[in-house]
Parts: C-alpha cells; sequence; structure tokens
C-alpha cells in the first residue's frame, strides 16, 4: 500500500480546526460563568467546603435576584420542608405560585409542593383545598393519597372511605381493601359510643364484605353480642378469628373467658384456650391460661402447664410465669430467694412484652390497630417483641 503525501499537508488543517473549536468553547463557558450570580459561585465554594447552611443561605440570593431560577426555587423549597423549615418552605412555593409566567405544569407543581407544606405546617384545610383542585391533573394519585391522610388525621372516615374506594380504581399495585375494612370499623366504634349499634353493625359488615379477612370487624362483633349479654354469638364471633388469621386470637382470650364464664362454663373456655396454645404460640394466651389454671386447678396445675409449655415454646414470660406458680407451694426459708429471681426475670420480660410497627419500628405496651408514629393500618403484628425475636 502506498503513503498518499498529500495527507501531509491535511494534518496542519486538522490540527487548527481542533484548536480553534476548543477555543471557542472555553470562550463559552468562559461568558458562561462570568453571566453567573456572584451569590451562586459563592454557595457551591460553602457546598465544597462542608458549610451547608451558609449554602443554602447563598443560594437564596440567587433566587431572589433571578427570576429565571425556578428549578433553584422548587430545590430550595423542598430542602427546607425536609429541614422543619416549613414557614420559608410556604413562601418559596407562593411565590411560585403567584408568578405570572409561570406554564400550568409547572404552577400545579408549585402547588402540589405547597399543599406538602401545608400539611406538614398543620393547615389542614389549607392542604385539602390544594389536594382537591388537584384531581383530574397529572398529580391525580399523589394528591389523593395526601387527601386521604388528612381525612385519617381528622377522623373523616367517610371521606377516607371515598377517596380510597377511588384509589383502588386509579393507583394500581394497590387494592386499598385493608384500608377501606378498617375506615368502616372505626366507624363502626363511634357508632357504638353514641349506642348504635345497629349502624355499628352495619358497617361491620361493611367491612367484612370489602375485606373478609378483618379480624377487628369479628372482635368488634363479638363487644357488641357481649354488651347485650348475647355470649354465645360473641363467641361464635371470636372463634372466626382462627379462620381469619389465629396470630389475632391473643387479643381475644380473655374476652372468650369472660363470656364462657358468663355463661357457666368456665372450664370449656380455660379448654378452648388450652387449644389454641397447643396450637399457636403466644405469652398473652399463656399468661390468660395461666391465671384462670391457678384459680380453677391450683398451683400445681398451673406449674404443670407452664413446664409443659416452657418446653415447647421457651419464654421468659413462660419462666416467669413457672417461678410464680413455684412460689405459692415453695417453703418459707426458700421463698424470699425464688422472689428475687423472680423479680429479676420479671423486669426483664417485661422490657420484651412490648409491640413494635412492621413499618417504622415504633414501640408501644398496647395494640395498636394503626401506628401512632406512621399511620399505617395493621403493621403491628399481634406477637410481643419476645416472640418475634424467638422466631428470629
Amino acid at each position: 500500500m502506498e503513503f498518499e503525501y498529500w495527507w501531509l499537508l491535511a494534518f496542519p488543517l486538522f490540527f487548527s480546526l481542533g484548536w480553534l473549536a476548543a477555543r471557542v468553547d472555553i470562550q463559552h463557558l468562559l461568558s458562561e460563568s462570568r453571566s453567573l450570580p456572584a451569590s451562586y459561585i459563592e454557595g457551591l465554594n460553602f457546598l465544597l467546603n462542608e458549610q451547608p447552611d451558609k449554602a443554602i443561605e447563598a443560594f437564596v440570593e440567587v433566587a431572589k435576584a433571578d427570576t429565571e431560577t425556578v428549578e433553584l426555587n422548587f430545590a430550595l423549597g423542598g430542602l427546607f420542608r425536609r429541614r422543619g423549615e416549613v414557614e420559608r418552605a410556604i413562601r418559596m412555593h407562593q411565590n411560585l405560585v403567584e408568578r405570572a409566567d409561570l406554564d400550568g405544569e409547572k404552577r400545579q407543581l408549585a402547588l402540589f409542593e405547597l399543599g406538602q407544606d401545608y400539611l406538614k405546617a398543620g393547615l389542614l384545610d389549607r392542604a385539602e383545598q390544594i389536594f382537591s383542585g388537584l384531581r383530574n391533573t397529572p398529580h391525580d394519585i399523589p394528591a389523593s393519597k395526601f387527601l386521604l391522610e388528612i381525612y385519617e388525621l381528622e377522623k373523616d372516615w367517610h371521606n377516607a372511605i371515598r377517596i380510597a374506594q377511588q384509589l383502588a380504581t386509579t393507583a394500581p399495585g394497590h387494592s386499598w381493601q385493608k384500608e377501606i375494612a378498617q375506615f368502616h370499623c372505626e366507624l363502626a366504634v363511634g357508632e357504638s359510643a353514641h349506642s348504635d349499634l345497629d349502624a355499628a353493625r352495619k358497617h361491620l359488615d361493611a367491612a367484612l364484605s370489602v375485606y373478609r379477612d378483618c379480624a377487628r370487624a369479628n372482635l368488634l362483633l363479638g363487644d357488641l353480642e357481649a354488651a347485650e349479654n348475647r355470649h354465645e354469638t360473641a363467641i361464635h364471633y371470636w372463634k372466626r378469628i382462627e379462620t381469619q388469621n389465629p396470630a389475632y386470637l391473643p387479643l381475644v382470650a380473655e374476652r372468650l373467658l369472660a363470656s364462657h364464664r358468663a355463661l357457666g362454663r368456665a372450664a370449656d373456655g380455660l379448654a378452648l384456650l388450652r387449644s389454641y396454645l397447643t396450637k399457636y404460640a403466644s405469652v398473652d394466651i399463656l399468661n390468660t391460661v395461666f391465671q384462670t389454671e391457678l384459680e380453677l386447678e391450683g398451683a400445681h396445675a398451673a406449674y404443670r402447664m407452664v413446664r409443659d409449655e416452657l418446653r415447647r415454646n421457651p419464654s421468659l414470660r413462660g419462666l416467669d410465669k413457672l417461678l410464680e406458680a413455684q412460689l405459692i407451694e415453695a417453703p418459707a426459708e426458700r421463698r424470699q430467694d425464688m422472689q428475687l429471681i423472680k423479680n429479676l426475670i420479671h423486669q426483664h420480660s417485661q422490657r420484651l412484652t412490648l409491640y413494635g410497627c412492621e413499618n417504622c419500628g415504633f414501640k408501644a405496651k398496647q395494640f395498636h390497630w394503626r401506628c401512632p408514629a406512621c399511620g399505617g393500618w395493621e403493621t403491628f403484628p399481634p406477637k410481643r417483641r419476645e416472640e418475634l425475636e424467638s422466631l428470629a
């Protein structure tokens, strides 16, 4: 292959063209950097020097001086809300909403952000007004979810049901059946408090028609029947929970025993709870069975029952009950030492007998259908922390 000598003339030409292109790019970059506000460069320097508060103040000055920095306004407003500076976030997003040159899409986004500011500030009526206005827009689904949160906070369960039903058709991937059933249960609790038991039953029937595994509905139906001394029917409703989710049986253990006692069948109630304890290990059922066994059949029978249960499912609560049964029949000279051991175990077991939210980790001594911290429904497993750790 022969070398073409004319290429030697082309090389300097290509080099010159590359040099000119680089010069143009550098001049363009320099002209853009000169057009940037000094506060912007100052803010970047603060960020590089790990001084975020000063950087934010510098960027705020940029946003005030340059009306074209819409995205910077959005970024700063969101940052202020996350930092808890809600008033500054509201001012930032209000200024965006009031701008005459803002296009429709960005105005809707500014309203959506402002609604979140109001929600975090606790101004629920203003937040509701904004999110309601964003229905049937590109922000429809997230706005509806925030509306649902507002109605839950306000305990406006009728509107909560309405929004959840709409979300079930518009938001794929979630049926909202569990939440709607819980809203009906909340309405039933309210009707029951006002002695309108028929209305309460209608809401509980509606809960079960929406979500047939709603254990809370059967629990509350049993409570309504027990309140009117229809204990046989109450027992029937509570026993249904085993077919829905046996993990919720500890919540009705004492109720079942009380209704059996009212019918004069305490021994039958005890036998039922024993069968549950054999099939579904639970420290709460164990405690109820132990106290009843102690009362009906004495300390020795209670001791044997707890000992057998400890062999199947070891737990500190079980050990505490075992020592309690032994203390009753222990000789006087041994009681002081045994009481000391029992007290130590009892104190430690109390720290473990907590319920915990699977969603946010919030812990509580009482069971909650809705987490007080994160607002999740049925995120508290009806098992104590000790049981969950032993399962893990």
